[in-house]
C-alpha cells in the first residue's frame, strides 16, 4: 500500500507540474527595442518564478521579431493586429460577444502583464474583464519608469544610486502579484540575447558586401539615438573611427532613420566625414540585419540607444556615452558594458577632447 501511495503521489506531482507547465503569460510591451530588451529580465522572471510554459510579447513586430529563438521569449504577436484601443473605452460602455476577437486573444493566458494603461484605468479593468471571460487571468499594469518622486525617494532612504529599471519591473511585479515571491535581482552582466550561427554566417556575408573582412578586428559606431539630446557630437565618433582606423581596426558606422535627423550633420554630410576616417558605412539595415552584424563585431560604441542595448544584450564589448539620461536607470545589461557618463552642458553642442581620448581608452 505505501508503494502505491507514493506511486500515486508522484503521479499526482507530475499532473500539478504539467499543469503549471501548460500555463503561460503575456507581456504587453508597446515600446521601441530597447524598451523590449530591457523588458527580457521580466519576462525570464516570470517564466522561473511563475514556473510558467512559456512567455509572449504583445508588441511592434519591428522590434520583438527578433526575440523567439534567440530569447527567453516564446512567441510574439502584433500590437497591430489586436483592437486594443476598444480597451481604452469607458468600463460602462465596454461590451464583448460570444466569439470576441479580444476574448481569443488573451484567453489562453494565465499572466498579462501591461505596459499600456494606468492601474485601475478604463483599460486595466476592460483587460481583467476580457482575460476572466475564458480563463481566470491575473492582470498586471506596470509603469514604464518610475516617477521623479519615486526615484528621489528610493534615493534618499537608501542612500544609493537609482534601482536600475529591469529591477523596478521585477519589484512591481512582486509587489502586484498577491503571491509571496522572493525578490529578485537582475544579473547586469549577462547575456540576454545569443546569436545563432545564421546570424553570424549572414553577418559575415553582409560584411564582405562591403569588403570587411570578418577575421578581421571590427568596430561598430551608431551615432545616433531615438532622442537628439542623447546624441554626443558627431565629431567625437569621428575622431575615434579616424584612429581605430589608423591601428589597422576596421571601423563601420551603422546608420538609420536616428542619424537623419542630427543637427550636427546632414545625412550627404555624414556620409562624406565618415569616409574621410577611412571607416565603411551600413545604412537602413533591418533590425535583423543589424544584429547579424553585431554578432560579427568585437566592439560597439554608442550612445544611449536602443541598438546599444542591442549590442550589450548580445554580449558584444559594448562602450555607451550616456549625457541626460540616469545611467543608474538606463544602462545596457551584459557582460562587457562600459558606461561613460558626460555631465558637460555642451554634450551634443560640440567636440569634447577629454571625452575622446576617455573613449579611445577602451579599445
Amino acid at each position: 500500500m505505501q508503494e502505491n501511495d507514493n506511486i500515486l503521489n508522484l503521479l499526482r506531482e507530475k499532473g500539478a507540474e504539467a499543469s503549471r507547465r501548460a500555463l503561460r503569460g503575456v507581456i504587453l510591451q508597446p515600446g521601441a527595442i530597447g524598451d523590449c530588451v530591457l523588458t527580457l529580465p521580466l519576462a525570464e522572471f516570470m517564466k522561473d518564478r511563475l514556473r510558467l510554459g512559456g512567455v509572449d510579447i504583445l508588441g511592434h513586430t519591428e522590434y520583438i521579431g527578433i526575440l523567439p529563438g534567440r530569447t527567453c521569449v516564446d512567441g510574439i504577436r502584433s500590437i497591430d493586429s489586436v483592437d486594443l484601443h476598444r480597451l481604452f473605452v469607458e468600463t460602462d460602455t465596454f461590451d464583448l460577444v460570444d466569439g470576441d476577437a479580444l476574448i481569443n486573444v488573451f484567453g489562453d493566458y494565465a499572466w498579462i502583464v501591461t505596459f499600456l494603461g494606468e492601474p485601475d484605468s478604463n483599460f486595466e479593468q476592460n483587460l481583467i474583464f476580457t482575460a476572466n471571460c475564458s480563463t481566470l487571468g491575473e492582470v498586471i499594469t506596470l509603469s514604464i519608469k518610475p516617477s521623479k518622486k519615486s526615484s528621489a525617494l528610493r534615493r534618499h532612504s537608501f542612500g544609493a544610486s537609482a534601482t536600475h529599471i529591469t529591477d523596478f519591473y521585477i519589484q512591481q511585479f512582486i509587489a502586484q502579484s498577491g503571491l509571496s515571491l522572493e525578490p529578485w535581482l537582475v544579473q547586469k552582466t549577462k547575456s540576454l540575447i545569443k546569436a545563432t550561427k545564421a546570424d553570424i554566417n549572414r553577418g559575415r556575408e553582409l560584411l564582405k558586401e562591403i569588403n570587411v573582412d570578418s577575421s578581421e578586428k571590427l568596430v561598430v559606431i551608431q551615432p545616433g539615438s531615438g532622442g537628439l539630446h542623447k546624441c554626443c557630437h558627431l565629431g567625437n565618433f569621428l575622431v575615434v573611427a579616424e584612429e581605430l582606423v589608423s591601428k589597422d581596426i576596421q571601423v563601420i558606422f551603422l546608420l538609420g532613420p536616428a542619424e537623419s535627423l542630427r543637427d550636427d550633420a546632414t545625412p550627404a554630410v555624414l556620409l562624406r566625414k565618415i569616409e574621410a576616417a577611412g571607416a565603411k558605412c551600413l545604412t537602413d539595415l533591418s533590425l535583423t540585419q543589424v544584429l547579424e552584424l553585431l554578432s560579427c563585431a568585437d566592439a560597439f560604441l554608442g550612445n544611449d540607444s536602443g541598438i546599444t542595448h542591442l549590442a550589450a544584450a548580445l554580449g558584444v564589448k559594448t562602450i555607451t556615452v550616456f549625457g541626460p539620461t540616469n545611467p543608474d536607470l538606463y544602462s545596457p545589461i551584459g557582460p562587457a558594458v562600459t558606461v561613460v557618463a558626460s555631465s558637460d552642458a555642451d554634450f551634443a553642442k560640440k567636440p569634447s577632447a577629454s571625452l575622446q581620448q576617455e573613449l579611445l581608452n577602451f579599445f
